[in-house]
C-alpha cells in the first residue's frame, strides 16, 4: 500500500525543511499545497484559472477546487508509492475529503507527525527574519545574523522586514492557524495516526525525533 504522510505544524515550525528530509529518507515526493497553487496559477491550468477567479475577488478558494488540485498532483507517476503532504489538509472537512480520495487510490493516511511549538517561540522565530531587497537572501537576528547588523553580506543592501514577519501579523497568523488546525489535530488523534514531536528544539533534534516516530531513525 502507498504511504501518505501528512505533516502538521504552525508557521515557523520548519515543516518545509523537515518534509524535505523525510521525503529524501522515504523516497517520496514532498507536496506543498502552496507549490501546487503556484504551479496551477502560473501555468493557467483549468483549475488555476478557476482558483484565480476566487482569489482576485478576495474570496477563499473552495475546498472542491483545492481537492481537485491535490488529486491531479497525486495522479502523477512519482506519487505511485505515496507522498509527504505539507500545508494540506487544513481543516477536518478537507481531511475527510482527502481520506475519501485515498480510498479511491486503495490507500490511507499512514501517519500525521505534528511539530508542536510554543507560541512565544514561534513569534521569536518569525519576527526575527530580515530580508535583502536586492538578492532576496533571508537572515535571522538570532539564528542566522548578517556579519554587519542591518546589511546583507552579499551586496551590502539595507535589510528590511516583510509585512508578514512583523509582530502583529505573525501573532494573527499563529492564532488563525491554531483556531483552524486544533480540530484537525483532534481528527487525526481520533484515528490513531497523530505523532506529536517537540518542535521547540533545534532543527537537528526535531529531525531526529521525527525520523524516530516514523520508524526511520
Amino acid at each position: 500500500m502507498s504511504k501518505f504522510i501528512v505533516l502538521l505544524g504552525p508557521p515557523g515550525a520548519g515543516k518545509g525543511t523537515q518534509a524535505e528530509v523525510i521525503s529524501g529518507r522515504m523516497g517520496l515526493p514532498h507536496i506543498s499545497s502552496g507549490d501546487i497553487f503556484r504551479h496551477n496559477l502560473k501555468n493557467k491550468t483549468e483549475l488555476g484559472v478557476l482558483a484565480e477567479g476566487y482569489i482576485t475577488k478576495g474570496e477563499l478558494v473552495p475546498d472542491d477546487v483545492t481537492i481537485a488540485m491535490i488529486k491531479d498532483r497525486l495522479s502523477e507517476e512519482d506519487c505511485d508509492g505515496g507522498a509527504i503532504l505539507d500545508g494540506f489538509p487544513r481543516t477536518p472537512t478537507q481531511a475527510l475529503a482527502f481520506d475519501n480520495l485515498l480510498v479511491e487510490l486503495d490507500s490511507k493516511v499512514s501517519a500525521v507527525p505534528f511539530i508542536q511549538v510554543d507560541e512565544s517561540e514561534l513569534i521569536s522565530r518569525l519576527t526575527g527574519r530580515w530580508t535583502c531587497p536586492k538578492c532576496g537572501r533571508i537572515y535571522h537576528k538570532k539564528n542566522n545574523p548578517p556579519k554587519k547588523n542591518g546589511y546583507c553580506d552579499d551586496d551590502n543592501s539595507s535589510l528590511y522586514q516583510r509585512e508578514d514577519d512583523r509582530v502583529e501579523t505573525v501573532t494573527n497568523r499563529i492564532r488563525v492557524y491554531l483556531d483552524q488546525t486544533e480540530p484537525l489535530i483532534e481528527y487525526y488523534r481520533g484515528k490513531g495516526v497523530l505523532l506529536v514531536v517537540d518542535g521547540n528544539q533545534n532543527i537537528y533534534d526535531v529531525t531526529r525525533d521525527l525520523l524516530g516516530v516514523l520508524g526511520l531513525g
